[in-house]
């Protein structure tokens, strides 16, 4: 799993140190997390003993998670073996980490959906991988936190239970923020190697319970969102 030495980060490694320097970032530099760790520590269920099973596999998960997000090209993943990789989400087809990319990031390949696009509360098709991170740090303003709830298995073949949070508010496709909890629960299987690199992670959850949180906020009054000084409405 991913190595315990961190520098900077005590719940994911490889954002910093010697085996970074040629990494290429989204935002031009590491990723800062103090604020989405703020969220996790206040919010968390359980704290999981360091060296435990749970917590080693909380770190991969976090590691891989913020890799996929911030790295740019998959061969600076540390956490996957590259040549294997596989990506899939409630049994539907799997992709590679390059071809998560392709398809504008995480946010866009976790919430797919095969919905009639006026059905659609979140449309990946119609989003790039700045404008789905944008949407969610706008109304997650204090992040989107990860909690491993249970370990089932370890490895080669880790499945557990997790869940995804944060608190709506900011603005959200023209809804208002409710200040209310908005979550994701579901399972995971991670299939590790030798060397404890993902080869393939399979997830399994209701993305439209965890949307339809942002339905709850009232529609924004676009004329008085066009006028208004306020950032939020804008």
């Amino acid at each position: 799993m991913a190595s315990a030495e961190v520098e900077g980060d005590k719940y994911r490694s490889f954002i910093y140190g010697e085996s970074e320097k040629n990494t290429v970032w989204r935002d031009g530099a590491p990723p800062n997390y103090d604020v989405v760790n703020k969220l996790f520590e206040e919010g968390r269920t359980q704290e999981w003993p360091v060296g435990s099973l749970e917590e080693k596999v909380q770190r991969l998960v976090k590691t891989w998670e913020m890799e996929m997000v911030h790295k740019i090209r998959p061969q600076d993943w540390k956490t996957i073996n590259p040549d294997k990789f596989r990506f899939s989400v409630n049994g539907a087809e799997e992709i590679t980490a390059k071809q998560i990319g392709e398809r504008g990031g995480s946010y866009n390949v976790f919430l797919q959906t095969t919905l009639p696009p006026e059905l659609r509360v979140f449309d990946p098709a119609q989003e790039s991988t700045e404008t789905s991170q944008a949407t969610f740090t706008t109304a997650f303003p204090r992040g989107f936190a990860v909690e491993i709830l249970q370990v089932y298995s370890g490895p080669p073949k880790i499945v557990y239970k997790f869940r995804h949070w944060g608190y709506f508010e900011g603005p959200f496709k023209g809804h208002a923020p409710t200040g209310e909890l908005a979550q994701l629960i579901g399972m995971s299987i991670f299939t590790v190697d030798d060397e404890n690199r993902v080869e393939k992670v399979e997830f399994f959850y209701e993305r439209g319970d965890f949307l339809s949180d942002f339905l709850k906020g009232a529609p924004i009054d676009t004329s008085l969102a066009a006028q208004s000084s306020c950032p939020f409405l804008k």
